[in-house]
C-alpha cells in the first residue's frame, strides 16, 4: 500500500480487513445496467407512487413515479414551450454510465501518488468503502499542503452549477477544501472567456450574462434585427437555473412580424440556424472567423457615407479619433473598405455596403452570440460589435443597440417583481487549517490555460495586465464538472495529465474526467435529493421546490454529505454545515426570500405549506426595461463602469498593457488556422465549428441512452456538412466518417445538409470522449468528441481564453472495421489485480 497512507496511522492490517469486510476489492464489470425497471425495482429504497413537480436546466416537469421508479416525465403545465430534452432527464438517474460506488484506480490503489499515471484512462478501478475513499482524499490533501503548499492543489475548476440553491457542486467543493487550506483557483470560464474580460474595459460590464432589453419593446421599436453568430431558438432550451422558456412566445411574434414585413431580420452566419428557420429572414454567409473584417467594412461604410451618429459618438464614446487612422488605412496602409473585406470574408462589397445602409436606415438591434469570441482574438469580435452599435447611435434606445446575452437564460423576458433567494456559500469566514505561502506562484490561473499550467510549471504568461506564474500542480479536485469536455486538444491534455500525482472526481456519471481520475466518488443526481430554485432565469417568474423524485441509487451520496464527512476528518464539519441540516438550509433560503417579498409587496406562504402543499409560487409581472437606457439618459450621473465612464472605442488601459495581439482599439488579426484560403486550409480545408449542442447542455445528457439515440447517426455524434463537400468526398447522410487533422481523429455520423456553406462543418461540443484505447494519446475517438481536433491556444494575452470555436479538419468516409463506442459505461473488470485484492463481478 502507498507509504503516505501508512504514515497517517492506517495500518496495512486495518486497510485489508476493511477492504474484505466491505467487498471493497471488487471491481465493477462491464454490465452496469440491467433493464431499466428491473434494476430500479431492486436498487431503489422507497416504494412511493405518485407525481413529483421538480425542475432542471431544461425546464420544470412532473415526474411520474411507480413503486419508487421514475417511469415518465411530463413538462410543467406553465411552460408553454417545453424542450424535448425533458424526455432525457429521467435517464440522468437511470443509465449505464452511473457512478455506483466509491472507486479507486487500480495502480493508484497499489502505489498511491507514485502510481503509473500512463494507466489513467484505461478504466480499471477497484471498489472501496466510503470511509476508505474519504481517508484517501483527506490524506492526499494533507500530503500536498504539507509537502508543496497551496499552489500545488488545484480545486477551483467549476462547470455548470447543479440546479438548486443548496446543492451547487462547485460551491460545496470550494467550501470544504477552503476549510482545509487555500488552493490554486481559476479565473474566467470557457463560455465567454474573451468577451467577459474585454467588455468591462469597453462597455463597463461583462454584458454576456446580463438581462437584455425587454422583447415587447424590441418588437415594437426595431426596424432591423441583426443576429450575429447567435442561435437563440436552439440555445434558449437550457438555462443556468430552471428556465421558463418565456422568450419563445416573443419569437412567435417576431416570426409574424417578419412574415408581414414589419421587421427585417438578418443573420450573419455561415450556417442556416434554427432561429432563421423558425423566424425567417435573410442570411449573410460570412466565411468562418472573418466577422471582424466584415464589421470593419461596415464601420468604414458608415463613416465614409456619413451614416454614423456624430452626436452620439461625441457625447457617449471616447477614442474614435484614435481608431479612425486604422479604419481608413492611414496607420497601416490598408483602408478597411468593403472591397478589402470581401476578399477575406467571402461577401461581395456591394452586399456589405447594403448591410451597413440597412442598419443605419432605422432602429437596429444587434444580437451577438458567444461562439465567435471563443476563438483566437475573440476579444476583437466583441469589441468591434460594440463599435458598430455605437456608430449607429442607438445604444440605450428601445429596440436598438447591442446585446450579447439574447440566447441565454430566458433573456429579453420581462423580469418579475419577485424576490431572489440566496444560496449556499463557498466561503465560511472560518480560517483554513493550512494557509501556506504560494512561494511566488500565482494563486489563480486563467481556466483555459490550466493544462498549460500542468505542462509548464514556472512559466510566466500575460493575462489582463498581470503576469501569471504557473505553479507546479500536483493534485486536482473536480466536483460536478467535466474538464475532459471543457478543454481543447484532447491528446495534448492526456499526455500532460500524467504529470498530476492525484486526481479526485466527484460525479454521478462516468465522464472521461472520472476515467482519468484516481479517486472517484459517486454523487447523487439533482433528482435524488431535496432542493429549491428560482423558476425562470432573467424572468424570475417564481420559486419552485425541487423535492427528491427517487431515492439515491447504489451508494451515491449528496455532495453536502460527501464534503461534510470529508470535513469531519479535519475537524471542520461544524464550520461546513453551520449546524444545519439540508432541509434547514433550504428553509433558510426560502424564508430569506419570503422576508424580502414582504418588503416589496409579494406575499409568500410559510415554508411548510409551500413545501408540502404548493411546490410552486408564481410572482407578479414586472415592468419592461431597456439595456443602457440610464446611461443614455444621464451619462454623467449613470456612467458606464469603464475608466472614462464612456464607451471606449480606444482603450488606453488596454493599450498600456503593450500586448501585440490585443492593442488599444479593435483590429483584424489573421488566425493560426482558417478556412477558405486561410492558414492550413490547403491541408485541412474544412472549418469545423464546435457550437453549443441542440440536444443537450454541453456534455450533460450525452450519457442518456434513449435520448442520445434520437439524434445520433450510426451510433455516433453527428457531423453536419454541406452537400457540395459531401459529394466531393463520396459521403451521404448516415455514413460513418473519419474527421481528422494533425491533432487527432474521431468517428462521427454524417448529416449532409443544404444549411451549410461549402468549407464549413459542425460537431456539437459536449460529445463524450470515447477513445478506442483508453489512456493512449492519439487513439481514435469512437464517438466524436470535437475537442480531439480543436487547438489549445489562448485567445490573446488579454484574456487567455479558449479558442475552441473552430478548427481546420478533413473528412473521409470510414472504411475500416467499425469499433464499438467505448464512452458510455462504467469501469471494466480487472483481471491482473494483486492477489491480495481478488477481483469479483459486482453485478
Amino acid at each position: 500500500m502507498a507509504t503516505q497512507i501508512l504514515n497517517k496511522g492506517i495500518s496495512r492490517r486495518r486497510f485489508l480487513s476493511g477492504m474484505v469486510a466491505a467487498s471493497a476489492a471488487s471491481v465493477v464489470g462491464t454490465s452496469l445496467l440491467a433493464p431499466r425497471n428491473a434494476m430500479a425495482a431492486t436498487e431503489t429504497k422507497a416504494n412511493f407512487s405518485g407525481e413529483v413537480l421538480s425542475g432542471s436546466h431544461w425546464g420544470a416537469f412532473r415526474a411520474k413515479v411507480e413503486n419508487g421508479v421514475w417511469v415518465d416525465t411530463v413538462p410543467f403545465e406553465k411552460d408553454k414551450h417545453p424542450t424535448t430534452m425533458i424526455d432525457g432527464v429521467r435517464e440522468v438517474v437511470y443509465n449505464p454510465a452511473r457512478v455506483k460506488y466509491p472507486m479507486v484506480r487500480l495502480d493508484w490503489l497499489k502505489h498511491g501518488y507514485k502510481s503509473d499515471t500512463t494507466q489513467r484512462g484505461d478504466n480499471r478501478f477497484v471498489r472501496v468503502p466510503w470511509s476508505q475513499a474519504l481517508d484517501f482524499f483527506y490524506h492526499e490533501m494533507e500530503r500536498i499542503q504539507n509537502n508543496y503548499g497551496p499552489s500545488a492543489l488545484y480545486a477551483g475548476h467549476t462547470g455548470w452549477q447543479s440546479v438548486g440553491k443548496l446543492h451547487s457542486a462547485g460551491t460545496m467543493m470550494m467550501r470544504a477544501i477552503g476549510l482545509h487550506g487555500t488552493f490554486l483557483a481559476k479565473m474566467g470560464d470557457y463560455s465567454t472567456g474573451a468577451a467577459q474580460v474585454v467588455l468591462p474595459y469597453v462597455a463597463g460590464a461583462m454584458e454576456v450574462y446580463e438581462q437584455q432589453t425587454s422583447w415587447p419593446l424590441v418588437l415594437e421599436h426595431s426596424d432591423t434585427i441583426v443576429i450575429w453568430g447567435s442561435d437563440p431558438i436552439k440555445n434558449l432550451q437550457v438555462g443556468w437555473l430552471v428556465p421558463d422558456h418565456s422568450p419563445y412566445a416573443y419569437f412567435d411574434q417576431l416570426a409574424e412580424k417578419v412574415k408581414n414585413n414589419e421587421i427585417k431580420v438578418i443573420y450573419v452566419d455561415p450556417v442556416v440556424s434554427d432561429t432563421q428557420k423558425f423566424v425567417g429572414g435573410e442570411q449573410v454567409k460570412v466565411n468562418p472567423q472573418t466577422d471582424v473584417p466584415l464589421m470593419l467594412a461596415i464601420a468604414h461604410t458608415l463613416y465614409t457615407e456619413n451614416l454614423y451618429n456624430k452626436e452620439f459618438m461625441a457625447d457617449y464614446t471616447t477614442g474614435f479619433d484614435k481608431f479612425l487612422p486604422y479604419l481608413l488605412g492611414e496607420k497601416d496602409g490598408t483602408p478597411k473598405t468593403p472591397e478589402w473585406a470581401a476578399k477575406i470574408c467571402g461577401i461581395d462589397a456591394d452586399t456589405i455596403r447594403e448591410l451597413a445602409r440597412q442598419m443605419a436606415s432605422g432602429r437596429t438591434q444587434i444580437i451577438g452570440g458567444w461562439c465567435l469570441q471563443r476563438m483566437q482574438h475573440g476579444e476583437q469580435y466583441a469589441w468591434m460589435l460594440v463599435v458598430v452599435a455605437a456608430m449607429l447611435g442607438q445604444i440605450g434606445l428601445p429596440g436598438g443597440g447591442f446585446g450579447f446575452g439574447w440566447h441565454y437564460n430566458d433573456a429579453g423576458s420581462v423580469t418579475s417583481a419577485g424576490p431572489l433567494m440566496s444560496g449556499f456559500s463557498g466561503v465560511t469566514g472560518v480560517d483554513p487549517i493550512h494557509n501556506g505561502s504560494y512561494k511566488g506562484y500565482s494563486n489563480f490561473i486563467p481556466v483555459a490555460r490550466f493544462v498549460d499550467c500542468i505542462e509548464n510549471p514556472g512559466k510566466t504568461i500575460d493575462w489582463n495586465g498581470h503576469p501569471v506564474k504557473f505553479p507546479e500542480m500536483k493534485m486536482a479536485i473536480f466536483c460536478g464538472n467535466n474538464p475532459f469536455h471543457h478543454h481543447q486538444d484532447r491528446n495534448k491534455m492526456i499526455k500532460t495529465w500524467r504529470k498530476l500525482e492525484t486526481v479526485v472526481s466527484v460525479d454521478h456519471q462516468w465522464t472521461a474526467t472520472c476515467r482519468f481520475a484516481d479517486i472517484v466518488l459517486p454523487a447523487t443526481t439533482t433528482h435524488e435529493r431535496n432542493d429549491i430554485e428560482q423558476y425562470g432565469n432573467h424572468s424570475n417568474a417564481g420559486i419552485i421546490a425541487l423535492p427528491k423524485v427517487v431515492e439515491p441509487m447504489y451508494e451515491a451520496k449528496d455532495d453536502f454529505d460527501i464534503f461534510r464527512e470529508l470535513c469531519r476528518r479535519y475537524d471542520r464539519e461544524e464550520a461546513f454545515t453551520e449546524g444545519k441540516s439540508q432541509m434547514e438550509w433550504i428553509e433558510q433560503f426560502y424564508n430569506g426570500a419570503r422576508l424580502q417579498g414582504r418588503g416589496i409587496g409579494v406575499r409568500m406562504s410559510n415554508f411548510k405549506k409551500f413545501w408540502e402543499e404548493e411546490g410552486f409560487i408564481e410572482f407578479p409581472a414586472g415592468t419592461e426595461w431597456v439595456r443602457h437606457e440610464s446611461f443614455r439618459n444621464e451619462p454623467d450621473l449613470e456612467p458606464l463602469g469603464t475608466a472614462t465612464g464612456l464607451i471606449e472605442i480606444y482603450c488606453k488601459t488596454i493599450a498600456d498593457m503593450g500586448y501585440d495581439d490585443c492593442q488599444g482599439h479593435p483590429m483584424w488579426f489573421e488566425k493560426k488556422e482558417r478556412s477558405h484560403g486561410g492558414p492550413r486550409s490547403d491541408k485541412f480545408p474544412l472549418n469545423m465549428q464546435s457550437t453549443h449542442p441542440k440536444h443537450r447542455l454541453h456534455s450533460q445528457l450525452c450519457s442518456s441512452t434513449e435520448h442520445r439515440a434520437t439524434y445520433a447517426v450510426a451510433d455516433r455524434e453527428p457531423v453536419y456538412m454541406s452537400v457540395e463537400d459531401a459529394k466531393a468526398r463520396g459521403i451521404k447522410s448516415g455514413d460513418l466518417v473519419r474527421v481528422f487533422n494533425d491533432r487527432g481523429e474521431v468517428l462521427a455520423g454524417a448529416v449532409v445538409s443544404e444549411d451549410y456553406m461549402s468549407g464549413v462543418c459542425r460537431i456539437h461540443e459536449g460529445a463524450w470522449y470515447s477513445p478506442l484505447e483508453g489512456g493512449k494519446p492519439g487513439t481514435i475517438c469512437t464517438y466524436g468528441d470535437p475537442n480531439v481536433l480543436t487547438q489549445d491556444i489562448g485567445s490573446s494575452k488579454l484574456a487567455q481564453a479558449t479558442s475552441a470555436a473552430a478548427a481546420q479538419v478533413e473528412i473521409e468516409k470510414y472504411t475500416g472495421t467499425v469499433p464499438a463506442v467505448t464512452g458510455f459505461h462504467g469501469p471494466t473488470a480487472v483481471t491482473d489485480i494483486n492477489p491480495l485484492f481478488p477481483a469479483m463481478d459486482l453485478d
